[in-house]
């Protein structure tokens, strides 16, 4: 059986089973259980699953892709909210700031002062909806609607962002990881994202506990592109220093 064919029948089992062991998948195909491990280490880049001891899991996160925005506002949401609080001091003295259509974006959005003389750039949809009563003055980046996640995408949305230039950007992503850096699930918003994080004097990434040392499809920036790196509670010392060592203020 091809290696190929092989990833593709793991990945049917670990939707059907939830979970699969690496003894067992090594009898089933008749190789060794060091090349079930490599498939499983390829897979769990892919985000299709989470390796355990002796198997894998389904990884649940990869599975909410596909959720609409309004049912995906409501997961981890003490945590977007802690985070939105947590930032809110920093919020003050920004006049022209850029969004993402991120869940957690949306949460730090509606604590930005209400004011005429602030300007929202954002890929976002929800948010014009959100923020049609307030006096802020809202910007569309234009582009190639998802119905799913609410946002505008594609070569629009790059060429339109360009035109502007922000004192602030705030987005939200997959996973992070000291080596792999930021990185996002879907090609098509992390283009976006970067060409955002390009027309912006200072970049506030939202990150729940949940996400660090996780892996996502698609790269979306280095740590050196970063200013801020919020999250919900303490990261680990290991993250704490190496904030310290990027000149990445930690806010939790």
């Amino acid at each position: 059986m091809a290696a190929k064919d092989r990833l593709e029948l793991i990945k049917n089992m670990i939707q059907t089973e939830k979970k699969v062991v690496v003894s067992e998948l090594s009898s089933i195909f008749g190789v060794t259980e060091e090349t079930i491990r490599r498939d499983l280490e390829k897979l769990e880049n892919e985000g299709i699953l989470n390796r355990t001891f002796g198997g894998a899991v389904l990884n649940i996160e990869n599975q909410r892709e596909g959720i609409h925005f309004y049912q995906r506002a409501g997961i981890h949401i003490e945590e977007k909210k802690k985070m939105a609080i947590a930032f809110a001091p920093m919020l003050k003295d920004k006049v022209t700031i850029a969004a993402d259509a991120s869940t957690t974006v949306m949460e730090v959005v509606k604590l930005i002062p209400n004011s005429r003389d602030i300007t929202l750039l954002t890929t976002s949809t929800a948010i014009f909806n959100e923020m049609a009563n307030t006096d802020i003055h809202l910007l569309s980046t234009g582009g190639a609607f998802n119905r799913s996640t609410l946002s505008l995408q594609g070569s629009v949305a790059k060429e339109n962002v360009k035109k502007y230039h922000v004192d602030l950007l705030l987005i939200s992503c997959k996973g992070i990881d000291m080596e792999y850096g930021i990185m996002d699930s879907k090609e098509t918003e992390a283009e976006v994202k970067k060409t955002m994080s390009g027309q912006a004097r200072e970049v506030a990434l939202f990150v729940d506990h949940s996400k660090f040392d996780k892996r996502a499809f698609a790269h979306l920036l280095d740590f050196s592109e970063i200013n801020y790196l919020v999250t919900d509670r303490k990261p680990d010392d290991r993250w704490v220093e190496f904030c310290e060592n990027n000149q990445i203020t930690l806010v939790y």
